[in-house]
């Protein structure tokens, strides 16, 4: 049975674009094969920790929990987390920008799954990916125009980050769906929802 992992990261709720567009992508893939196996995880409604000293310790040092039971308990959700993750054959991201990057929410899923030798890992020859044969789709809001030639194309850090953490990880070409400048006006929103909309209605089937 095909498997897919969809997150969300914005903190908006039902008012949030990027919320619409992965329920979108991930209804369009579902109608496409109705077997694919969905597992969901919001990240807003239940934050992830970011790292501690402690929990990189004990996952990149190899050193021991000891009986500390909060680490105990963040050592299983960060197994967890990976494993989501290792286990998914697709990977839909929904992604609001906030202030030029990730959510920081996003930004701590990341952490949980960049593990080394786990999904990527130091050689002799520099680092390897160890992920791959994985299909992410992100489907991205900003509130202003980022896109290439605009004025705040170098203030974008969020879809360029993404991309790089991927890549570093072994997906180096992720499926992008972009709403911008939805924070400009009613009309701009509509109608650059109107456009994600139509790109995600013509994605394919994995």
């Amino acid at each position: 049975m095909p498997s897919l992992l969809h997150l969300d990261s914005s903190i908006l709720g039902e008012n949030s674009v990027s919320r619409a567009l992965s329920a979108a992508v991930v209804a369009r893939l579902k109608n496409l094969d109705p077997t694919i196996d969905v597992v969901y995880r919001d990240l807003a409604a239940h934050p992830i920790p970011h790292l501690s000293g402690s929990y990189v310790a004990v996952v990149r040092g190899g050193l021991e929990a000891g009986q500390d039971a909060a680490l105990q308990a963040d050592l299983e959700l960060g197994g967890s987390v990976l494993e989501e993750f290792l286990a998914a054959e697709t990977v839909v991201l929904g992604v609001a920008q906030y202030n030029f990057s990730v959510p920081s929410q996003l930004k701590a899923w990341i952490d949980r799954i960049a593990v080394p030798g786990k999904t990527f890992r130091y050689t002799e020859k520099g680092p390897e990916s160890l992920v791959g044969n994985k299909r992410l789709i992100i489907a991205l809001a900003r509130g202003g125009f980022y896109g290439p030639g605009s004025p705040a194309e170098n203030f974008e850090h969020t879809l360029t980050y993404l991309k790089s953490v991927f890549a570093f990880i072994g997906i180096a070409n992720p499926e992008v769906i972009v709403a911008d400048g939805v924070n400009v006006s009613s009309e701009q929103r509509e109608s650059s929802l109107k456009e994600a909309k139509a790109q995600i209605a013509g994605l394919e089937a994995a």
